[in-house]
């Protein structure tokens, strides 16, 4: 490979590694990010969905108008407009500042990430093709790895805004080696319609889908929300498979799917995706907000599943030549599972325990990023194999989108409920107690004020770590309300990992 050829290959994969990081360096800082801008998980986990979703929606549409428009100029458009995102996420005061922050990011990210597939690809001889196809999949699963880790650091030492800052001088980097190595005039431009039905189509049935899972467990599975919602779902999914089966230039071209090889590396790479990044989604919230330690803790705590990725993504590509493609993911689905296994019966508050599974996550996750990118690609040339690398992308987000919709939902409804059981277990406790009436009703009184049961609970909680309670009566229902609302939001924890 020449000189000329590996400077592009590594500036598409720092593009890469920008695009993949940005679907997980949030997850770690979400704790911070909420305390920061004074609102909840639910509303602040549509600033991971956001991203997930758009990029999804708009990565084939937008690396169809590079082709029209040149590639090269439309790559360094997609590097500007994902830096303005990052600073506009950066100086955010709201959280919905920091949403649109971080949809502009998204559609930047739309635009990069097919281009440096393609450029990348491009950009080496045939015969280096795999290795540079290889290259490029495994930028893409160690930033996704190391997305949570790298934002533990940032939180700890420059705060949550850190997370953003780290994207511009690497993005400047980008933009000065796309300058330096790639001809911006007389590009090569490939006539192609857009497919806006089946773009708008795409955004409805994945925004039905993930609200549809956020808010199953509030509004309740069976409630006419719901309900309607998955019918959007579906109703969009069947006009979308039409719309494209009909289309002369279609968003996905679903032949794709007639080759064995591609169907099974999509199927893969939205279930490693969502059993790899749930993990990296649920266990940071659960050490900071639950166990209580710092983001920097809790990075540490979830890198061994990022160092087995880091070590065993490389070696993937050498024992593809061995044992094969299929052969490989098998084995990585395999280690996915059992590292699952591990998690529903772990003690949570025995950390050896988690490092296990998450070593056993981490190398399943490793081992099957490689194969599955050179099994998408197949034997696929020109058009078919950008849009092959399109859909395979797009097919990773909904697998992002999806953890985060399952898991960070699934976690709210558990803590939501285990601090209502608190309260309860607080006016029971206090009943109890042999003091007079009117004792227990002040008691009870001090937190009947807050606006609601759950308020009420996470009050009593902070209280007693405040230690700002005294007098032996109420400090002992704060004691039995405090450990009971660890217990069962432990309890809760475990139950979604087993859900």
């Amino acid at each position: 490979m020449k000189q000329k050829q590996m400077a592009i290959l590594m500036t598409m994969t720092i593009s890469i590694f920008l695009c993949m990081l940005d679907t997980t360096v949030m997850n770690i800082a979400l704790p911070a990010i909420q305390t920061g801008l004074h609102t909840d998980l639910d509303t602040l986990q549509w600033a991971l969905n956001v991203y997930t979703i758009t990029f999804a929606a708009f990565t084939i549409p937008l690396g169809r108008i590079a082709d029209q428009f040149g590639r090269n100029k439309v790559y360094f458009a997609g590097l500007i407009l994902f830096l303005l995102g990052s600073l506009t996420s950066a100086s955010s005061s709201t959280v919905a500042i920091l949403i649109i922050g971080r949809a502009l990011q998204s559609i930047g990210a739309a635009i990069v990430f097919p281009a440096s597939m393609t450029i990348g690809i491009n950009s080496v001889q045939l015969n280096k093709r795999n290795t540079a196809v290889l290259i490029l999949g495994i930028t893409q699963g160690l930033a996704a790895a190391f997305g949570p880790t790298i934002g533990g650091l940032l939180t700890q030492f420059c705060g949550w805004r850190g997370i953003f800052y780290i994207n511009v001088p690497l993005v400047l980097l980008a933009a000065i080696m796309c300058v330096a190595l790639l001809p911006m005039k007389n590009e090569n431009i490939v006539k192609a319609k857009l497919d806006i039905s089946g773009m708008c189509l795409v955004i409805l049935l994945l925004f039905s889908l993930t609200l549809a899972l956020v808010k199953a467990s509030a509004w309740g599975w069976t409630s006419g929300k719901i309900l309607s919602l998955f019918a959007g779902f579906v109703i969009a999914l069947i006009l979308f498979i039409w719309r494209e089966s009909m289309a002369s230039d279609p968003m996905i071209r679903l032949h794709l799917f007639k080759y064995r090889h591609f169907t099974g590396a999509v199927v893969m790479t939205v279930l490693s995706g969502i059993l790899f990044v749930g993990v990296m989604v649920l266990m940071p919230s659960f050490f900071t907000k639950i166990q209580g330690h710092t983001e920097l803790e809790a990075a540490l705590m979830i890198t061994p599943a990022s160092i087995m990725v880091f070590l065993l993504s490389p070696v993937s590509g050498l024992l593809l030549k061995k044992m094969g493609a299929r052969q490989l993911i098998a084995l990585g689905i395999v280690l996915l599972g059992l590292g699952y296994v591990g998690l529903s019966v772990m003690n949570p508050r025995i950390y050896w325990q988690f490092a296990i599974s998450c070593i056993l996550i981490g190398t399943g996750y490793g081992i099957i990023i490689g194969p599955i990118t050179v099994l998408s690609a197949g034997d696929f040339t020109g058009e078919l194999l950008t849009a092959s690398q399109s859909v395979t992308g797009v097919f990773r987000q909904i697998g992002t989108v999806l953890a985060v919709a399952i898991f960070v939902s699934a976690l709210s409804t558990n803590l939501a409920t285990a601090k209502a059981q608190v309260w309860s277990a607080a006016r029971n406790e206090v009943k109890k107690l042999s003091v007079i009436q009117t004792r227990q009703k002040h008691i009870m009184m001090t937190n009947k004020s807050l606006a609601n049961r759950t308020k009420a609970a996470e009050f009593l909680w902070k209280w007693l770590i405040n230690k700002k309670i005294h007098g032996d009566i109420l400090k002992i229902s704060l004691e039995y309300a405090a450990r009971n609302w660890y217990d069962t939001s432990k309890n809760g924890v475990r139950s979604v990992i087993n859900f």
